[in-house]
């Protein structure tokens, strides 16, 4: 049986977050979205808006906020995605705090996941959860499953892109067994190849978060062929 690459290309996130981007660089971006039927463009805030203007539905449009350390304040957030959100993001890619995470403050994690869905979620925009799983015991990898649940949030996320390490399969089945079944699984950081991302969307991942999107897309033509 062939490999369904419509399927695959419509959870794929074609990202671009590197801080030297240009409005270049966002055009191809956007239009290779189209293309190829991806699920989003994942874009820095600035181009938030420029991102918008092209793909025109709401829904195509993720960005970043508390990004990539997550040690901004709780208000700092709010105040972020309100801002996403009027400048036309209809999907929120938010950074925990992890060093509240590791100091077990669970209450400061809790409340600002919880403070963004509810900003999102007045919108209808979609929230995904970014937890860094590399910097992660496996106790606290449950433990924010856990606390990203009980948030109300739409995606619990693995990793930035910007930290030593990022997706792999065990983590993102980790995440699916203790994750409540209506939390989805993003898979991000990594993620190269057209077989590492069948490997993860198997593990659990409802969506890949790469910027390796097109050629993901060719290499599984060729599988095809």
């Amino acid at each position: 049986m062939g490999i369904n690459v419509d399927e695959i290309a419509s959870r794929i996130e074609h990202t671009l977050l590197k801080p030297d981007t240009i409005y270049q660089e966002i055009e191809k971006l956007c239009k290779e979205v189209q293309d190829n039927n991806f699920a989003c463009v994942c874009v820095l805030p600035y181009f938030a808006g420029y991102s918008r203007s092209i793909l025109v539905k709401r829904e195509k449009v993720c960005t970043v906020i508390g990004f990539p350390l997550g040690a901004s304040f709780v208000f700092s957030k709010m105040d972020e995605c309100v801002h996403a959100l009027r400048n036309g993001a209809g999907e929120i890619d938010m950074v925990i705090n992890i060093a509240a995470l590791l100091a077990h403050d669970f209450r400061t994690v809790s409340t600002e996941i919880s403070s963004v869905v509810d900003i999102a979620h007045n919108t209808l925009a979609k929230v995904k959860v970014i937890v860094e799983t590399c910097l992660l015991t496996e106790q606290q990898k449950i433990d924010v499953s856990k606390i990203v649940s009980d948030s109300g949030a739409d995606y619990i996320k693995t990793s930035t892109g910007f930290s030593h390490g990022g997706a792999t399969l065990h983590d993102v089945a980790l995440l699916r067994k203790y994750s409540h079944e209506k939390v989805k699984i993003k898979a991000s950081g990594g993620i190269k190849t057209a077989q590492f991302a069948i490997e993860l969307i198997n593990a659990g991942a409802d969506r890949i978060g790469t910027s390796s999107g097109v050629k993901i897309i060719q290499e599984l033509n060729s599988m095809n062929t």
